[in-house]
């Protein structure tokens, strides 16, 4: 009887030692989700969302399950706030790649004249090429299992955030700077073709009002821009998002490795 009670004490020890670990693992994966393409946009339910985090939890605790019972943090406040902020921290950098394409599509559309299309459309204010590239880009991260990737970079996170402690603050702001600088250097690349096109356009337009100044340049000029941001829209589309795409598989590859 004394040995079955002894049994039954670590099996209870265990027990609570996997519950643990498997709430620090699910905080900061709740954080990740919460920020991360397609699965944190506001159109996903949040039953949809909270049902990601507990499959995406039930494949990670059992492999962190041993390395968090044994070695992690004793229950407490302090290490659930780090969990958090870790996952946040990896989901923000996911997120910047989405503003990074709405970005681009903002200096699209102020450079073509088509930035005042279908106004208030979506929650987020924005022109109709933000749509399109929002959705295109969130529909390449789903398509090509970058999700699984991100559920890969959660499990390895605990190797640069380990559990127990608040990351800190100073490398997290270093970070957080490189990676604005990195995103918003990808949006002006995927804008560029644009807004030369745009200059070029309206530099040629500038000379022939000046050679024929009795032409109505502004009524030639506008519905030639637009349609012609359209046709380039339609073939340069599929290249620059390939160009996102590999830029966003580089990051996750090695999210704090560009940091120069």
């Amino acid at each position: 009887m004394t040995d079955l009670i002894a049994d039954l004490s670590q099996l209870l020890a265990l027990s609570e030692g996997l519950a643990w670990a498997a709430v620090l693992v699910f905080l900061r994966v709740g954080a990740v989700v919460a920020l991360m393409p397609g699965f944190g946009d506001q159109a996903v339910p949040q039953r949809v969302k909270l049902a990601i985090v507990v499959a995406f939890t039930l494949v990670l605790a059992p492999l962190l399950a041993d390395r968090l019972a044994a070695g992690g943090p004793e229950p407490a406040l302090a290490p659930l706030a780090g969990e958090v902020a870790a996952g946040l921290i990896l989901g923000v950098g996911m997120r910047l790649f989405l503003l990074a394409l709405q970005t681009a599509a903002v200096i699209v559309a102020q450079a073509t004249t088509l930035s005042q299309m279908f106004p208030g459309a979506t929650p987020e204010p924005q022109p109709a090429i933000g749509n399109l590239f929002l959705v295109a880009g969130i529909a390449l991260f789903l398509a090509s299992g970058l999700h699984l990737r991100s559920v890969e970079l959660i499990l390895l996170s605990y190797d640069l955030f380990p559990p127990g402690g608040l990351p800190g603050a100073a490398a997290a702001a270093d970070w957080s700077l490189a990676l604005v600088s990195r995103t918003f250097s990808l949006a002006f690349t995927l804008a560029a073709p644009f807004v030369i096109a745009s200059m070029i356009y309206n530099l040629a337009l500038g000379a022939i009002n000046r050679a024929m100044p009795q032409l109505m340049v502004s009524m030639v000029g506008a519905p030639a821009l637009t349609l012609g941001a359209l046709a380039l829209l339609a073939v340069a589309t599929p290249v620059l998002l390939v160009v996102w795409l590999q830029a966003f598989e580089a990051y996750l590859a090695d999210p704090f490795g560009h940091q120069q």
